[in-house]
């Protein structure tokens, strides 16, 4: 038996798109030419933005194409008491430290910008030294985040597609947060106790998340929990430059099911844009024999709009 296990976690914020869906056909694909285990993992810590309805849609997406998963699928929101687990760990190490600032306030207090990440500006470390009586403080009038120390010095990994990566958590990001001030587990933090848990071997993502790949590293070195192996596919983008999936009017699957595209078409489209096949209709098992890391591209894939009406019979 193959040890190889890996996952797709999709947030259920909306409906799943072409985008979305390349993403969840690339690492089924993995998987299962590796003989391995494919894993659903619902992450659906944005509470305000997360619907039930969206779970249904994406599980239906996925049967629709034959993209099946083993194990009972995790969610995210039913596992505080794990992310808890893990930041006591870290507090018991002094890795992580209560924080009062606000976006703004760090924007403010950045005369010069060291490093930008999803999160903004680098942290400068405001809170990170305050005495017991200074939080004790504050806690009064605002709930804080936690952050961790970030370890100065470059992270270095290979990514099985782009090949070596560094980045200097310290400069660029610094110490970044863990658990949001709403008393929620952030991304960093819970990604990388699920993937533990659930002992992922091989993530498969978009390269929109390459950057955060160090911060997990680290995550996964203070938790003492081996770090799985890494693979970022870049995204697929419309002819405005945007990401597909973030662009207005973008297709959904639900939306092609309606309009009776057959799936063989759509998985033709996602080799097409995977360097698999050259657009026209495929089963899954012919992308299955198809499909190598070597033929994956390295550049982002722009997708004109005429040619995906085509490619779906859609004109």
């Amino acid at each position: 038996m193959s040890t190889f296990r890996g996952r797709f976690a999709p947030s259920p914020t909306g409906r799943m798109h072409l985008g979305n869906i390349r993403s969840a056909l690339l690492g089924w694909l993995q998987a299962r030419a590796a003989n391995g285990r494919f894993l659903l993992r619902i992450e659906d810590l944005d509470r305000a933005r997360c619907r039930p309805q969206y779970v249904d849609d994406l599980m239906q997406d996925l049967r629709w194409l034959g993209l099946d998963w083993d194990e009972t699928p995790l969610v995210q929101s039913q596992r505080d008491d794990l992310y808890r687990e893990a930041l006591a760990t870290l507090e018991q190490q002094d890795l992580v430290y209560p924080c009062f600032c606000t976006r703004a306030e760090i924007a403010r207090a950045v005369s010069a910008p060291h490093g930008l990440s999803e999160e903004g500006p680098r942290y400068p470390g405001t809170c990170a030294h305050l005495t017991s009586a200074q939080i004790a403080e504050r806690a009064k009038t605002r709930a804080p985040a936690i952050r961790f120390r970030a370890r100065p010095g470059e992270v270095h990994f290979i990514d099985a597609l782009m090949g070596p990566y560094a980045q200097d958590v310290d400069a660029v990001v610094g110490d970044f947060v863990v658990r949001r001030n709403d008393g929620v587990a952030s991304y960093q933090l819970a990604v990388v106790v699920d993937d533990a848990a659930s002992d992922i071997t091989h993530v498969l993502r978009g390269d929109d998340l390459l950057s955060s790949t160090p911060r997990q590293l680290q995550l996964y070195d203070a938790l003492a929990k081996r770090a799985p192996d890494f693979l970022h596919v870049p995204l697929v983008h419309g002819e405005d430059g945007k990401r597909l999936a973030k662009r207005e009017g973008a297709f959904a699957l639900a939306e092609l099911r309606e309009r009776g595209v057959a799936p063989e078409r759509v998985l033709g489209l996602l080799a097409a844009w995977s360097g698999l096949g050259d657009g026209t209709p495929r089963t899954l098992d012919e992308l299955l024999r198809a499909f190598s890391i070597e033929a994956l591209p390295r550049s982002p894939v722009v997708v004109q709009e005429a040619v995906l009406l085509e490619a779906l019979d859609l004109r």
